[in-house]
């Protein structure tokens, strides 16, 4: 189990569709996470049941974030996984509003770092955040994410469009 500060990562496990099924189903969130559609427990089965394969199978991790007290807070993905150019990159959410500001994903992208250069050997990791998500930005600034470019009118929203920012962090 790979462990830092406040939390401890774990993979996915069935027990954790239901979870799943209440996270990736709340409207509030699907903006961060480019969702447009809901779910069904079908569907997370069968994402359950790919998650235990090897990353190098799927090119994508995701390890559920869990408190002191062995609470499931959220979630932390490795996505667009490149073995090759030795990058992958990182999507994080901290479920409860409650939750939040309280250091789990601080810890949780220090671990996901020692993890992603010292297991899998990569270079670099990235981000793609909103330029109005301030919280984002200034969680993956503190964690050692600079910012590289910014990509023009690269997200359609209910109110026009707006930029995203390209963070990456060097490993080594």
């Amino acid at each position: 189990m790979l462990t830092y500060g406040k939390i401890s990562l774990r993979p996915l496990e069935p027990e954790d569709i239901d979870l799943l099924y209440q996270w990736e189903n709340n409207i509030e969130i699907w903006q961060v996470s480019n969702t447009k559609a809901p779910f069904s427990k079908h569907i997370l089965a069968q994402y359950l049941a790919e998650s235990a394969k090897d990353i190098y199978a799927t090119r994508q991790l995701r390890l559920i974030i869990q408190d002191e007290n062995m609470q499931a807070v959220g979630a932390v993905d490795l996505f667009d996984f490149e073995p090759y150019h030795l990058r992958a990159g990182v999507g994080i959410l901290i479920h409860q509003t409650e939750d939040r500001g309280k250091g789990y994903a601080g810890d949780t992208l220090l671990a996901l770092s020692v993890y992603a250069l010292e297991v899998l050997g990569l270079k670099q990791l990235y981000a793609n955040i909103a330029v109005d998500n301030a919280v984002s930005i200034h969680l993956f600034e503190k964690a050692g994410f600079q910012q590289s470019g910014i990509k023009k009118d690269w997200l359609k929203t209910r109110n026009g469009w707006k930029d995203e920012i390209l963070f990456q962090k060097s490993l080594c």
